[in-house]
């Protein structure tokens, strides 16, 4: 069994850096979901890398990305983040939310989802 705590943390400082899309690629089960508070979400590895695409894409400025902490129990772990962007519509993300995630045996990713941590 993969060393899901190792994993998390490396995922995390991907993360952390902006690195998003390297993240999915990297961190993802092919058949990984993702569910975003309750309004959707992705079904698989390349529908997760094509909508993260997507809204990298669509950031002008990364102001900060913050990694308070994370958690692992078993195969669940929960990092908690800030995002802060500045959008090239001119719109402003700030997301202060908690991504939990279910870990396979291999040590990928099979379950993502988020929550507004405010």
């Amino acid at each position: 069994m993969m060393d899901i705590k190792t994993q998390v943390t490396k995922m995390d400082a991907v993360v952390a850096q902006g690195a998003i899309v390297a993240a999915v690629n990297e961190f993802f089960a092919d058949d990984a979901t993702t569910s975003d508070y309750n309004n959707g979400g992705t079904h698989g590895k390349a529908e997760m890398v094509a909508k993260m695409e997507g809204f990298t894409g669509a950031i002008e400025k990364v102001n900060g990305i913050t990694h308070h902490h994370s958690i692992v129990d078993g195969n669940v772990s929960a990092s908690e983040f800030t995002f802060d962007f500045d959008m090239k519509d001119g719109s402003k993300i700030y997301w202060h939310e908690i991504i939990r995630r279910i870990w396979n045996t291999d040590g990928k990713v099979i379950q993502e989802e988020y929550f507004n941590a405010a």
